[in-house]
């Protein structure tokens, strides 16, 4: 005996979740999804996502940063000039920070070559300079004789050892998950663009109208009235 009320119920719901459907494909407007295509677009024809336009500065403050580094560590020792000549034209590996600064060059050119220049939205060019890095600062440290120096034997392989690992990390969890995010959704974006156009525009108020309601007992009122009118008649 329930079953009947439970099918009915149940057509009605799938009724109004298909209309619900319907009006939500229908709400879909044209103008606000181009608008929202012509700004990714718009995006990509600057030709550099801003968080990737963020990683590249900061791949240059590394090398600015360690080239000052550097420079302090010539005037230090003895004059820049003095110093300089002994450090690149009397190069030592063991006492040398020369190599730190070319290490800093390094990076710099690679990542900016990679990540700016080709745009590449791949992981193995940040890979390469940090495995080069890590594994030359280490051998340097163990095997020189930086912290016989003073501070700046500590400083700067420290320094450059870590700010190569920000980049690393800067780059895998920031600028490549973020621009994949915004290219899914151009596609959706697009996609939904796409079967809005397949959509009509809607249907006027004028293509479906319902009649006027007549009143409730309008007709049984006319009756009543016709029968009252037949005795005055007759008389």
């Amino acid at each position: 005996m329930n079953s009947l009320p439970e099918d009915v119920e149940n057509a009605l719901t799938g009724s109004q979740s298909s209309h619900a459907s319907l009006r939500d494909v229908h709400s879909i407007n044209p103008t606000q999804l181009m608008a929202r295509i012509e700004s990714y677009e718009g995006r990509e024809k600057k030709g550099i996502s801003d968080v990737r336009r963020t990683f590249c500065l900061f791949v240059t403050f590394d090398l600015l940063f360690v080239t000052l580094l550097w420079i302090i560590e010539l005037n230090v020792n003895g004059g820049i000039e003095n110093t300089l000549e002994k450090e690149v034209v009397q190069y030592d590996y063991y006492s040398s920070y020369f190599d730190i600064f070319l290490l800093a060059v390094f990076r710099f050119k690679v990542l900016i070559l990679a990540y700016a220049v080709c745009r590449l939205r791949h992981w193995w060019a940040i890979a390469l300079t940090t495995a080069v890095t890590s594994a030359f600062l280490l051998a340097k440290v163990i095997l020189s004789k930086l912290f016989s120096q003073g501070a700046f034997g500590y400083v700067l392989p420290i320094i450059s050892f870590i700010l190569a690992w920000i980049e690393t990390w800067f780059l895998d969890f920031k600028v490549l998950p973020q621009e994949a995010e915004e290219e899914n959704r151009l596609l959706i974006v697009q996609d939904a663009s796409e079967r809005a156009a397949l959509i009509p525009g809607g249907l006027s108020d004028g293509q479906f109208y319902s009649p006027p309601e007549s009143e409730a007992g309008s007709e049984n009122e006319a009756e009543e009235k016709q029968d009252s009118e037949k005795p005055l008649l007759e008389l």
